[in-house]
């Protein structure tokens, strides 16, 4: 219901952009997220916008660099990833709220447990 696409091999300094599109699903979306999972480390939350309003949120590792950005909910929403660095190095999953209710909290969204839809991932290689 939530598929991932472009990743691939980059250098450093280099750009990707990725896109999450969302198929088979009518009911509403509060947020749409993308987090990563490095080999052997926890899944971490990257970026996130949420549908009232449009507002959004970085993980701090890729605040000016990375991109999240779409029209709505139900239209693919695309990472997209500038000046990429080795250590996003990392498998990309993107994840949607359907639950709700819109929250103000900004941690609440850094959660992986507050989502309840997640694409398959997809692999970007920064290399050095």
């Amino acid at each position: 219901q939530l598929q991932a696409s472009g990743g691939g091999l980059v250098q450093a300094g280099g750009s990707l952009r990725l896109s999450c599109a969302a198929s088979g699903r009518t009911f509403n979306t509060y947020a749409t997220a993308w987090f990563r999972q490095a080999p052997g480390k926890e899944r971490e939350f990257v970026a996130v916008i949420k549908w009232n309003g449009g507002n959004t949120d970085y993980a701090d590792s890729v605040k000016g660099r990375f991109t999240i950005f779409g029209d709505n909910a139900k239209n693919p929403v695309d990472l997209q990833m500038n000046s990429l660095k080795p250590e996003d190095t990392a498998v990309y999953y993107c994840a949607a709220d359907d639950d709700g209710p819109f929250r103000l909290s900004t941690s609440y969204y850094r959660q992986t447990t507050t989502y309840d839809y997640w694409g398959q991932g997809t692999l970007v290689t920064v290399s050095s």
